[in-house]
């Protein structure tokens, strides 16, 4: 199976770990990958950083970038895939 979803985080983020707990029960481990931002080395205004830093996390449908931002109930994941 192929990677479904992004889930744009980091390293040390308090909220980003609630957003991993609440979506492990909805998303298969397989298709979801949790991307940190900060990893990101595009020296572009378009990096990961400058896109979501105030506001991850976020999660993404990557079929048509639909994002979901923080904060997200689990029926709002649901309906999202």
């Amino acid at each position: 199976m192929s990677v479904l979803f992004h889930l744009y985080s980091s390293a040390g983020c308090h909220l980003c770990e609630q957003a991993a707990e609440l979506i492990v029960d909805i998303i298969p481990d397989h298709q979801i990958k949790v991307v940190d931002i900060i990893d990101d080395d595009t020296s572009s205004e378009n990096n990961l950083v400058n896109l979501y830093g105030v506001h991850i996390p976020v999660l993404e449908r990557l079929s048509d970038n639909t994002l979901l931002f923080w904060p997200f109930e689990q029926s709002q994941v649901v309906e999202l895939i």
